[in-house]
């Protein structure tokens, strides 16, 4: 055999890999995991991450918990109602935020195609890496044995010839697992499935075709287009292409966040100013680590409320000088709060976001004639050196603190 020959081969053989070459990469119970990395006597056992007020809700729970029933979204006193015995522990943002941007410089090392879908999973097109890192599968194994240990927690990888297979792959070898669904694997391994693997076929999508008489993937696959439509209206043609595997959307990067926030919903409605007030100010300053660990500035803050009738309203405002102040996303929130006038309900939410962001570095911040603006900034980069290193809770503002205590109130999210 020539050279030629050879050359021809391995190009056939490249152009082969390639046809399934799309990664989901997500992380196995992201909050919980990166708590345990410090807490190993609790592995192994339920836990939760959350606050413990009876109207929280669960953000991340163990697999041990999953089993109890406990899922994320819950509301956190039907888990615990589900798991008294589980650990609950309170939520660390900016830590989860810092342990992502590691994970994203992960995936970007390996290609430079990746489009994040959260904090703790994306999507990944390794086709232009394999003459490097070498097949998708080994380029699965490379990610997931460079997360664990890099980061000190695990991964789940999907590969296959599209994204809604991939991550369909990554839900199904969960936890810590890795599966390829080859092309010729597709069909088969879809038919396979019941109907709501398919993306769109939520629970009441289910409840409709079941009475059609459709619970699998493959029924779905079997019923005309326009049978479904009747029932569906346009999405009966997007759930017949899944059906057999038709996704031909690519992977596209995102880069830089859209916006960034923070919110809360108090244990009970409230009317009190103050109260509020001390809630922004503690919501601002989440808000502001952020856009700092990220390193980023925002020329946008919102400002959202919902009432106590689930009634919701949102105001906004641009600022001249893009910021990543606490004190100054503050005192906009403030300036938006009081626009609204007289609140004709109690308060159950209130929120902060930064919005319109950009990168710090390609941004000039204007030194303001107020040399107080530039005092506070200076300050919080200094509570972040001092978070960094001994905690989120060491240095608080006053405002923050407990009233009639010396321990600060627990941060909320």
């Amino acid at each position: 055999m020539g050279p030629d020959e050879d050359k021809e081969q391995a190009e056939a053989r490249l152009r082969e890999l390639r046809r399934a070459s799309i990664m989901h990469v997500d992380m196995d119970a992201f909050f919980v995991s990166v708590e345990l990395r410090g807490r190993p006597d609790l592995r192994g056992r339920p836990v939760i991450v959350g606050f413990p007020a009876e109207r929280s809700v669960v953000l991340s729970a163990s697999y041990e918990a999953r089993k109890f029933g406990v899922k994320s979204a819950m509301p956190m006193a039907v888990a615990r109602r589900l798991c008294p015995q589980a650990t609950i522990i309170e939520p660390r943002h900016k830590l989860y935020y810092e342990v992502s941007g590691q994970l994203m410089a992960i995936f970007g090392s390996i290609t430079e195609l990746v489009e994040p879908l959260s904090v703790d999973e994306a999507f990944l097109d390794v086709g232009g890496a394999i003459r490097r890192l070498g097949p998708p599968l080994e380029i699965g194994q490379l990610i997931r044995r460079r997360v664990a240990s890099e980061l000190g927690i695990t991964a789940s990888v999907g590969i296959a010839a599209s994204k809604f297979v991939a991550k369909i792959a990554s839900t199904r070898c969960k936890p810590d697992g890795l599966l390829l669904i080859r092309p010729e694997q597709t069909v088969p391994y879809l038919h396979s499935l019941p109907v709501n693997a398919l993306w769109g076929v939520g629970g009441k999508t289910a409840e409709v075709l079941a009475r059609m008489g459709i619970r699998t993937v493959a029924d779905v696959a079997a019923t005309p287009v326009s049978s479904l439509k009747k029932v569906l209206g346009a999405t009966g043609e997007h759930v017949h292409r899944l059906s057999w595997g038709i996704d031909g959307r690519a992977v596209t990067p995102v880069r830089v966040e859209k916006s960034i926030g923070a919110e809360e919903t108090f244990a009970a409605d409230t009317a009190d100013d103050a109260l509020l007030h001390r809630e922004l100010l503690r919501l601002s300053h989440r808000t502001a680590e952020r856009l700092r660990a990220s390193g980023l500035v925002a020329r946008t803050v919102a400002l959202k409320l919902r009432y106590a009738d689930f009634s919701t309203v949102t105001r906004s405002r641009t600022v001249h000088t893009p910021l990543d102040s606490a004190q100054l996303i503050y005192a906009v929130a403030i300036q938006l709060l009081e626009s609204l006038g007289s609140r004709p309900l109690t308060v159950r939410l209130v929120g902060v976001r930064a919005e319109q962001l950009e990168a710090a570095a390609q941004t000039s911040l204007q030194l303001s004639l107020d040399r107080r603006d530039d005092n506070w900034r200076a300050a919080e980069q200094a509570l972040d050196k001092v978070a960094e290193k001994f905690g989120s809770k060491s240095v608080l503002p006053a405002r923050l603190l407990e009233p009639g205590s010396g321990n600060s109130r627990r941060d909320p999210a």
